[in-house]
């Protein structure tokens, strides 16, 4: 059986150092998210350090737009990092695009230690060679510019040729003990040397990554299962970075599972709405509920248990817990959380954070001081009832609008004699004189219930589409206090009359 590398790393505790290393392409992602939570987490929990990187070297895809939206991402969700953009650190910069200088000074290195070579092959002279061997083109390269003289280099240079530069691979099986999947082994002769630097000396990706996770003592690699084919190649570099004194060790690797769509048939892609984090920040997730149901994907803190607090996430978190198998998406249970985790809030905390969904609804620009006493003293009455912060201004729109809209499906389950229960809910509240919500009850329930032999289901519904204009809508009773007498009476009044007319 093969070994893994002697010098694999044994950092523990504070030694750990992750990282998080996106690209600035596109809106951020769960998928992109769940990777900088358990980062983040094993970091926390083991008091390690996370380190956030850009991988900014793709110009024609990259955008600093897509920068501060990774930026905005993280700082919502309340995942901070140690050192790296907006932070700085002792390995700073922490951009690839500005690390051009420190790459040369590596690529020399291996070059002198012969961990590098010139490979001057196109891509069609080794399909001829490989077609002409008998070997499948599928296989790529074929080590052929390995051993070229200073001779055939310079009749190579002379035709104008300028050479990609590819690490020599080792010709020996490769093997790590990933910390989710246990042993893997690559055998040799599996891939063959590969490019690291193009033509126009501009690295690849597969050179900096691994060399910036060396050059920043990176100790803990936790990443997507699909990236896991390069390890192999990440093998290969980190042994001649060794040999050339360029770092110390090899890092752990751990490769987390797929997150899949709904259907569970396949990768949650980037287009899904479920993958959109913003359109989940819109929709009224909180960042308690949204990254509590992401750690889910893959992880588990008990059994029959899956509402947790952060706190006790990073307490118990530990990436060798992590399942490898594929993890689904699935938004009901992602909300379902999330409205755990909203009843957990503080309802001063609540309201607070419930504000901006009721201004983006448009219900108000700049809320009074009155619209603001109002939002806070209706908070209580519907954080029990919602999933996400969104469903707020459907539940308390009714507080802030002058002429309520009646939704069709409250009407059309109005009972015949609606008209006839309103007016009687008119004739019971004009005489009282503290409008609270249990003196409006005794009226309601003496003049529905007693009087007209009502049953309460039956009673309350009209009332309930008078006054919120739904069917289904906060304590009722709570509600007409919030209004007032005189609104309630004039709502009252008015379905009464829209009703006959």
């Amino acid at each position: 059986m093969a070994t893994p590398h002697p010098l694999t790393t044994t950092a523990s505790g504070a030694d750990i150092r992750v990282r998080f290393c996106p690209s600035p392409t596109g809106l951020p992602h769960v998928g992109m998210v769940r990777t900088a939570l358990y980062n983040w987490a094993y970091a926390r929990h083991n008091g390690g350090k996370m380190v956030f990187r850009i991988e900014d070297t793709d110009a024609a895809r990259d955008s600093e737009e897509s920068f501060r939206q990774l930026v905005d991402a993280l700082t919502w969700l309340e995942i901070d990092w140690d050192e790296g953009v907006e932070v700085g650190g002792p390995h700073a910069p922490y951009r690839q695009s500005e690390r051009h200088d420190i790459y040369r000074g590596v690529i020399d290195k291996l070059l002198a230690t012969g961990a590098l070579y010139e490979s001057y092959s196109t891509a069609e002279e080794i399909d001829a060679r490989n077609e002409a061997n008998g070997r499948a083109k599928q296989l790529g390269y074929d080590n052929f510019d390995r051993d070229l003289t200073d001779e055939q280099k310079a009749a190579f240079r002379a035709e104008g040729r300028q050479p990609a530069l590819r690490l020599r691979v080792p010709d020996e099986d490769l093997t790590y003990v990933d910390l989710i999947r246990g042993e893997v082994t690559f055998p040799a002769g599996s891939f063959p040397d590969f490019v690291v630097v193009r033509p126009n000396g501009v690295p690849l990706y597969t050179f900096v990554n691994p060399v910036d996770d060396a050059l920043m003592g990176i100790t803990h690699v936790l990443r997507g299962e699909d990236l896991m084919p390069s390890t192999a190649r990440q093998l290969s570099l980190y042994a001649a970075l060794i040999d050339a004194g360029v770092t110390t060790f090899v890092p752990r690797f751990a490769h987390m599972p797929l997150v899949l769509g709904e259907t569970g048939t396949k990768k949650l892609s980037k287009r899904d709405p479920q993958a959109d984090l913003f359109l989940h920040r819109e929709r009224g997730f909180i960042h308690e509920g949204l990254l509590n149901y992401l750690a889910l994907l893959g992880w588990s803190i008990g059994p029959d248990r899956d509402v947790f607090s952060l706190d006790e996430f990073i307490a118990a978190f530990d990436i060798e817990n992590v399942n490898p198998n594929p993890a689904r998406f699935d938004q009901k249970k992602a909300e379902s959380i999330n409205g755990d985790h909203i009843r957990m809030l503080d309802v001063k905390d609540f309201a607070e954070r419930s504000v901006p969904y009721l201004a983006a609804a448009g219900l108000f620009d700049e809320p009074t001081h009155e619209q603001l006493v109002l939002a806070f003293r209706a908070a209580p009455l519907v954080q029990e009832r919602v999933q996400l912060l969104g469903e707020v201004p459907g539940m308390l729109g009714f507080l802030f609008r002058d002429e309520v809209s009646y939704d069709a499906d409250a009407l059309k389950g109005l009972p015949a004699n609606a008209a006839e229960v309103l007016e009687a809910c008119v004739a019971a509240l004009e005489p009282v004189q503290d409008f609270t919500p249990e003196n409006v009850q005794e009226a309601l329930s003496a003049a529905l219930v007693d009087t007209l032999g009502l049953k309460p289901r039956v009673a309350y519904g009209p009332p309930r589409v008078a006054i919120t204009g739904r069917r289904v809508s906060p304590p009722l009773f709570e509600s007409m206090e919030l209004l007032g007498k005189d609104e309630s009476l004039r709502r009252l009044r008015a379905l009464a009359a829209f009703l006959v007319d």
